[in-house]
């Protein structure tokens, strides 16, 4: 049984579900996580396969980190700016991740990957499927901290109609089972502030990438 309360969760589909406020008592934890892992790897604008520089800046911690270039795009277990391993994964990270799968009925889900984004007004993400990993049964987690965004959340094909949802500090969204290959993205962001993190919205995007 998901220990999150009904009333707090949002369904969008088979396995996905938006946990309206589930990150707000882990908040700080969790952007001073944020700090240490940026402190030891600097967010950079990755290069897509074709040679553009992602407006988004980004940056990974766990055993294993997103990264594209133009190669493609993998999982790696350094950071090729670096040549060092990722940093470790905070505790509080591992665990908010473990906890919100649960509360979505995705029992002992242990992350070995986390990809931080960070946004600014204007800066969107294109829809997309989170395909690189090796086993598809294991969920997404994705958590808002800072100012407000439109997420983007489609279906099984790009041209599916794709739900808006407007996620605030605090929100996470988790999904999986026959919504885990669902099309999904950030609409751009509007301009704002947030106490905590000025102009900027971060977003933890937990996988079990391995």
């Amino acid at each position: 049984m998901p220990l999150f309360e009904a009333q707090t969760r949002q369904a969008l589909g088979p396995g996905a579900w938006l946990l309206h406020g589930f990150a707000l008592a882990d908040a700080v934890a969790l952007l001073d996580g944020v700090d240490v892992v940026i402190a030891g790897a600097p967010l950079r604008n990755m290069l897509t396969p074709g040679g553009r520089a992602m407006s988004v800046a980004m940056t990974n911690c766990g055993a294993l980190g997103w990264t594209s270039d133009r190669s493609g795009y993998r999982y790696v277990p350094q950071d090729p700016q670096r040549g060092l391993p990722w940093p470790a994964m905070p505790a509080a990270f591992s665990k908010l991740a473990g906890r919100a799968a649960q509360a979505a009925g995705f029992a002992d889900f242990l992350p070995d990957a986390c990809l931080i984004n960070r946004y600014s007004a204007g800066h969107k993400l294109s829809l997309h499927q989170d395909k690189d990993e090796h086993d598809f049964g294991q969920p997404i987690v994705s958590v808002s901290l800072g100012i407000a965004a439109v997420f983007l959340f489609g279906g099984l094909a790009r041209q599916d109609r794709a739900l808006r949802l407007t996620v605030v500090h605090g929100d996470v969204l988790v999904w999986g089972g026959a919504s885990r290959m669902n099309y999904h993205g950030v609409a751009a962001l509007s301009a704002d502030r947030h106490a905590l993190t000025q102009d900027y919205r971060f977003n933890l995007t937990f996988r079990k990438a391995g």
